[in-house]
């Protein structure tokens, strides 16, 4: 056990002035409490800000909805503006963890969960995540749940999230305030970091930076969406791939598409260039399959997770056909 003081901010200006280098904000704790316990994390400080009044869902000007940064996971996935207008994103959440898990995880935190590596979370092995330097001990090890995209030699670890692959399919944005009072708002896909030569640092937030919303565009795939998740057991596990796939389709031709991976990358795996393909096309088998060809182009797998590569093509394919057939 190692010691720690602990802050119950009562408003962001709080937060934002007691946050040190060596502070963690303290959301729901269902990652952070775990890494503690681990030895994986040490904060000299912990600043709780789950109760602070970021626990709203409402309209904004761009069309769309903001959700509060504080409010739990399931209260966002449950809530009727979110299943009607973006149940992509219901869907994925609601895959993630356990009911209890999703009760007490706020939106801000699933952004900031870490991986779930197993040379992360084992202190006696080498990982340049937790221990720049050290070494990756996945990429000659056991690498079967790994990436096999936008890895580098420092670090072959993925993203554990799956409200975070829908957020890259639907072109999500995330407002941070800085700790001079000021505030800024991140594209979702420039949000998470690809490892390069800092795999310690998995987002593109400055010291102190706290999120407070993630804001939604207007509504897109309301009727044609799908969130797959293949996992290792059926319920309380990680994906080892996973498929957020929204179509919106016009006259039997698909005039916007949105698609991202999980488990395939150091963050979620978004196709740019697939969705450009797949708009304009009509939506049947044949594109289908085309696009997750597209898609896995550029994979480089390890000897472990090989077969991550015909499975992910499988997914995309089901995915975009359970999307097109499914209306809300």
């Amino acid at each position: 056990m190692r010691p720690f003081s602990y802050t119950n901010a009562k408003n962001k200006e709080q937060a934002l002035q007691n946050f040190t280098k060596t502070s963690h904000y303290l959301g729901g704790g269902t990652n952070l409490v775990d890494l503690m316990k681990e030895d994986v994390e040490r904060p000299d400080q912990l600043i709780e800000v789950a109760s602070l009044d970021y626990k709203q869902i409402s309209k904004n000007n761009e069309g769309g909805y903001t959700l509060g940064g504080m409010l739990s996971n399931s209260e966002t996935a449950n809530h009727p503006d979110i299943r009607q207008n973006y149940p992509l994103l219901s869907m994925a959440m609601l895959s993630a963890a356990t009911a209890q898990i999703r009760n007490m995880a706020t939106n801000a935190g699933n952004l900031l969960q870490r991986t779930r590596c197993p040379y992360f979370f084992e202190t006696s092995m080498p990982c340049n995540k937790r221990e720049p330097g050290s070494g990756c001990g996945a990429k000659d090890g056991m690498n079967a749940l790994h990436a096999i995209f936008g890895y580098s030699e420092k670090c072959i670890a993925t993203h554990p999230s799956d409200m975070c692959v829908a957020l890259a399919a639907m072109d999500a944005k995330v407002e941070v305030q800085k700790t001079d009072g000021s505030s800024r708002t991140i594209d979702f896909t420039d949000f998470h970091r690809l490892p390069g030569n800092q795999p310690e640092k998995d987002n593109t937030l400055e010291p102190g930076e706290l999120i407070t919303a993630i804001h939604l565009d207007e509504p897109k795939f309301s009727d044609h969406y799908y969130y797959l998740k293949i996992r290792e057991r059926s319920s309380y596990a990680f994906a080892l791939v996973s498929v957020a796939a929204g179509l919106q389709i016009k006259s039997g031709v698909i005039t916007k598409a949105g698609l991202a991976m999980g488990g395939v990358a150091h963050k979620p795996w978004k196709f740019t260039d697939v969705e450009k393909y797949l708009e304009g096309k009509k939506p049947n088998k044949v594109n289908f399959k085309a696009a997750a060809e597209m898609a896995m182009q550029d994979a480089k797998p390890f000897e472990g997770n090989k077969y991550k590569v015909e499975m992910a093509k499988k997914a995309i394919i089901r995915a975009l056909t359970q999307a097109f057939e499914r209306e809300a």
